[in-house]
């Protein structure tokens, strides 16, 4: 069932669904938080780091999941919700804990209004709260 589901994930989202693919989705789909490359890596006995990448590159460029700077120097990824494109409007916060290192999507805390000046145009937010997550608190 999970991998159907996967499966389904992929094809909606117009990528191949392969064996790595589907791998590297289904731990992503078993993750309550973002994690970074080298955690999903570790996720794995024997993986090539660098099919991991390209498969992480492949799912943002598809809008399947989101990347995250959290500040910690290494990016994060966590799955994008139904129906996000992307785009400025759909972007949400993202809490990190100082303590336990994770980082959490905030998907129902809206992002505060932006007004920018006269010719310029918005194409990434980045919102990160720091503090202590309901685990380490």
């Amino acid at each position: 069932m999970e991998v159907e589901k996967a499966e389904n994930k992929l094809q909606s989202s117009g990528i191949k669904p392969t064996a790595m693919r589907l791998l590297v989705l289904k731990k992503l789909m078993e993750q309550s938080y973002a994690i970074s490359h080298k955690e999903l890596t570790d996720l794995f006995d024997r993986v090539d780091t660098v099919t991991i990448f390209r498969t992480l590159k492949t799912f943002v460029e598809h809008k399947l999941i989101h990347s995250i700077d959290d500040g910690t120097g290494q990016l994060k990824y966590a799955l994008c919700q139904e129906g996000c494109t992307c785009s400025p409007q759909d972007l949400h916060t993202h809490f990190h804990c100082t303590k336990c290192q994770k980082t959490y999507c905030l998907n129902n805390m809206a992002l505060p209004a932006i007004s920018l000046p006269n010719k310029f145009s918005l194409k990434h937010i980045n919102l990160t709260l720091k503090g202590l997550c309901d685990k380490c608190h």
